[in-house]
């Protein structure tokens, strides 16, 4: 039997996605200034960075990057239990988990490789995950990697994942769900997920990457937004890369699981340590994060006035109250000559396509930062409106 050529396997696909206008480019970043970003010469003001706080560029948080840096230098040096595991771990894991309200935390290098961890370490061949069809990829290829079943329930259905558990075969069982959803920026009902766990026996496991710093008091998320605590959801995902404008992740929950993962998770054992440096910034903007109320407070009033000015305009959002606030287009012919009108705009706001998104859903993906003005949402709107109806011009030509 002829073997299947990988060069030529990976060419045809890339024809075809090119046919059907899915090719991926990356942008290239030249110079950051609060929310305005440098691209290819041009400075734009960013509407698609998940900085919700605006705390990536915050002075005391550079200030504790440097001096952790000249400190203790780079990197690591090794993973958490040979000799990679600093102080400034340590203290980083406390703050989070005193923020949430939990007994311990444990430090990642990412998010994926976090949500990798739980499922690896907890999962067996023979047991099952039951998921919101709409989770984030990391948490759908978690459970593939780790090997046990996958389940998927509508979206936001708790009464779809409840049959999903019932039918499931015998074994350990997780429901598990994003706390907001990166795409459509809605937030799972987490109450009625949590009687559902209780009742079908499952462990509740909440990735509240766009959900922590944003939601809930004083920031704490979903989860205690909820008024749901580490009884009900044993585990939470808190990352350090969107609102704290770091990187990497925290597990955050029941101290035994943590302690097991800890002892068990691959992703954990096998990696380098991160950063000290980049520990130390993350410890800033926490602080930042949970003292900050006003950071909140002015993201909901531009949430607020961006909802209020589109459904002036007449465009059509989906039902979010969180920064993610995405502008339907339908085909991603549209949506492609939206986001390429709002860059000769001035804006940089990304469209977003399938697969990412299902077939008709393609949209602009709209993200509010504390540090927009009520100024540029508004120039922002008049831009979509303007881009929307040249789309429907050409459209009719």
């Amino acid at each position: 039997m002829a073997r299947t050529d990988i060069h030529d396997r990976i060419h045809a696909q890339r024809r075809l996605r090119a046919a059907q206008g899915r090719l991926r480019q990356r942008r290239t970043i030249a110079r950051r200034d609060g929310v305005r970003v440098e691209v290819d010469g041009h400075w734009l003001t960013g509407f698609c960075s998940n900085d919700y706080l605006g705390l990536a560029g915050q002075f005391e948080v550079g200030a504790a990057l440097q001096d952790a840096v000249s400190r203790e230098g780079t990197g690591s040096t090794a993973s958490h239990l040979v000799c990679g595991h600093h102080v400034l771990h340590e203290q980083l894991e406390r703050e989070m988990a005193d923020w949430l309200g939990v007994p311990r935390a444990l430090l990642f290098g990412s998010g994926f490789a976090a949500n990798l961890a739980v499922q690896q370490a907890l999962l067996e061949d023979e047991d099952v995950c039951v998921q919101d069809r709409l989770n984030h990829a990391s948490l759908i290829d978690a459970t593939r990697l780790a090997g046990c079943r996958l389940r998927r329930y509508p979206h936001l259905d708790p009464e779809g994942a409840m049959r999903q558990l019932r039918n499931a075969p015998a074994g350990a069982a997780m429901l598990a769900t994003d706390g907001v959803f990166s795409m459509d920026g809605d937030v799972a009902p987490l109450r009625a997920l949590s009687l559902v766990a209780r009742t079908q026996e499952a462990l509740l496991y909440v990735d509240d990457a766009h959900g922590v710093g944003v939601l809930g008091p004083h920031g704490r998320g979903t989860v205690a937004e909820a008024g749901l605590g580490a009884l009900e959801v044993p585990l939470q995902l808190a990352t350090l890369g969107k609102a704290l404008g770091g990187y990497g992740a925290v597990v955050a929950g029941d101290a035994d699981l943590i302690e097991h993962l800890a002892g068990v998770a691959r992703p954990y054992l096998y990696t380098t340590a991160l950063p000290p440096a980049l520990a130390a910034a993350s410890l800033a903007a926490v602080k930042l994060a949970r003292r900050d109320d006003w950071r909140r407070t002015r993201l909901q009033e531009l949430v607020g006035q961006f909802r209020t000015g589109a459904g002036r305009l007449g465009l059509e959002l989906m039902p979010s109250s969180t920064p993610i606030q995405p502008v339907l287009c339908g085909d991603e012919a549209t949506a492609l000559a939206m986001s390429t009108a709002l860059e000769q705009a001035g804006f940089l706001v990304t469209a977003i396509r399938p697969p990412t998104v299902p077939d008709g859903g393609s949209r602009l993906r709209v993200t509010l930062s504390a540090l927009h003005t009520p100024q540029q949402v508004n120039a922002l709107l008049g831009a979509i409106a303007e881009a929307r109806d040249r789309a429907v011009r050409e459209a009719a030509a």
